[in-house]
């Protein structure tokens, strides 16, 4: 069984109160859209921190990509929210 470590940073983390874990790896035709409703349907703190993916970015394998991308055979998804300069 292929597994998918799931990384949280900054308040999604705080919200779902954990830095990471693993789940089995989903299909991989799912996007990562697709995996944080799937997270968020968990309800408490993940519906709390990915409730609104408009209010999230994601990375796979370490490489920022748009929502709609697709996990394929990935071993890595991050999710944090927007990052701002100054």
């Amino acid at each position: 069984m292929a597994m998918l470590s799931i990384v949280y940073f900054a308040w999604v983390r705080e919200a779902i109160g954990r830095d990471e874990e693993q789940i089995e790896r989903p299909d991989p035709g799912m996007t990562v859209a697709d995996l944080v409703a799937m997270l968020a349907a968990r309800g408490d703190g993940y519906a709390e921190a990915l409730g609104d993916p408009a209010r999230l970015r994601a990375a796979v394998d370490q490489r920022f990509v748009p929502m709609d991308s697709l996990i394929g055979a990935a071993k890595e998804v991050a999710l944090f929210p927007p990052v701002t300069g100054g």
